[in-house]
């Protein structure tokens, strides 16, 4: 069932997750223990700043509102993709000297979203070109986990709207492949979709959701060349998630995070292991030598989507930078388009954030 509650668990718990592992993202263990004791970070420095991984989050949500929105209202035809695509660039400009205000979405108002929060070279690279990234036609050889941690929101948003799993997680697979070419990226990418997916309208475990990510993509990408590393890392994931080893241990089997099949592989196991307890789940996800904010991301878009806004702990989201931009996006996700543009009670508020252009694509 659609619950606004999961919605904005989502995004939230992917910014706390985000906040918690930036400060900490290119620091090894021991510094980490030398600077925030033996436990590790736990708690912010002083607020909790977003990076990357949330903006780019953030803009793929408003690029599928977007998207939507112009496409209901115009006779405008264009994949999703290609929306969120113009959103993602809209991103570039805010790391690039753009002029705020000057985009596709609201968005483009938000002052703190142009700040650097070391942006990924990859997706830069990839967005300076055009991003015209395809699963047939690929961008470049990349699996960087800069392909998986923005995508949450796809599944999200088609939460009990008659979508098929399969369709829903191609949309991932081909956002994902916009700007990073490597089956690994895209296939890991359309599973994560996929777990949001399953959290979000169905009451299932998590172990099921990601049982089921397994299953689906096995069947949409059945001739992939590298299909059996996903699956044999996702179950080892979950083999992991049930022994007694210490968490560093178990991340350091299934690598940094660095790539998107080991950022989906550590933080379904740090989610699997902590089910029900989002800050044990958040603390064991960041407090590593690897990507911790890509890994620390994604552990809590799945923690946040399970276990919804009100289950998050109050001292993560008391000062968490632009914790309204993201109650009120998650809330836009969760309502969706609720007007026909030639009705006199438009709501204009709605035009003016995600119809500010109907020619984007053309």
């Amino acid at each position: 069932m659609r619950d606004v509650e999961k919605f904005i668990g989502c995004l939230v718990g992917g910014a706390i997750g985000d906040a918690l592992g930036y400060p900490v993202e290119y620091m090894s263990e021991k510094e980490i223990v030398e600077k925030y004791g033996v436990d590790g970070i736990s708690r912010y420095d002083q607020k909790g700043l977003i990076s990357d991984e949330t903006q780019m989050t953030l803009f793929t949500a408003a690029g599928l509102l977007n998207g939507i929105t112009i496409m209901m209202n115009t006779e405008l035809r264009a994949p999703l993709e290609d929306f969120i695509k113009m959103n993602y660039l809209n991103w570039f400009e805010t790391q690039n000297d753009g002029t705020i205000g000057d985009g596709c979405t609201w968005l483009s108002d938000i002052e703190e979203l142009y700040e650097r929060r070391a942006p990924g070279s990859i997706c830069l690279s990839a967005l300076r070109t055009g991003a015209y990234g395809t699963l047939d036609n690929p961008i470049n050889n990349s699996k960087g986990s800069g392909a998986i941690t923005r995508v949450a929101p796809i599944g999200l948003y088609f939460s009990d709207q008659g979508q098929s799993y399969e369709r829903v997680a191609s949309l991932g697979a081909r956002v994902a492949a916009l700007t990073h070419g490597h089956q690994l990226g895209y296939i890991s990418s359309a599973a994560f979709v996929h777990i949001i997916h399953k959290l979000s309208q169905d009451d299932v475990s998590i172990l099921d959701a990601v049982r089921s990510s397994i299953d689906l993509a096995e069947d949409m990408f059945v001739h992939a060349k590298y299909l059996g590393e996903f699956i044999t890392l996702m179950e080892k994931a979950i083999s992991l998630s049930n022994s007694n080893i210490n968490d560093q241990d178990a991340i350091h089997q299934l690598g940094e995070g660095w790539v998107a099949e080991e950022a989906l592989a550590i933080s379904v196991y740090c989610a699997l292991k902590y089910p029900k307890d989002y800050e044990k789940a958040i603390i064991a996800a960041v407090n590593h030598k690897g990507d911790s904010d890509a890994t620390g991301s994604i552990t809590g878009n799945i923690m946040g989507t399970k276990l919804g806004f009100s289950n998050l702990p109050k001292h993560f989201i008391e000062n968490l930078e632009l914790i309204d931009l993201m109650f009120e996006l998650g809330k836009d996700l969760y309502l969706d388009i609720q007007f026909d543009i030639e009705s006199p009670d438009q709501d204009k508020i709605w035009l003016s954030k995600y119809m500010r252009d109907k020619n984007q694509i053309q």
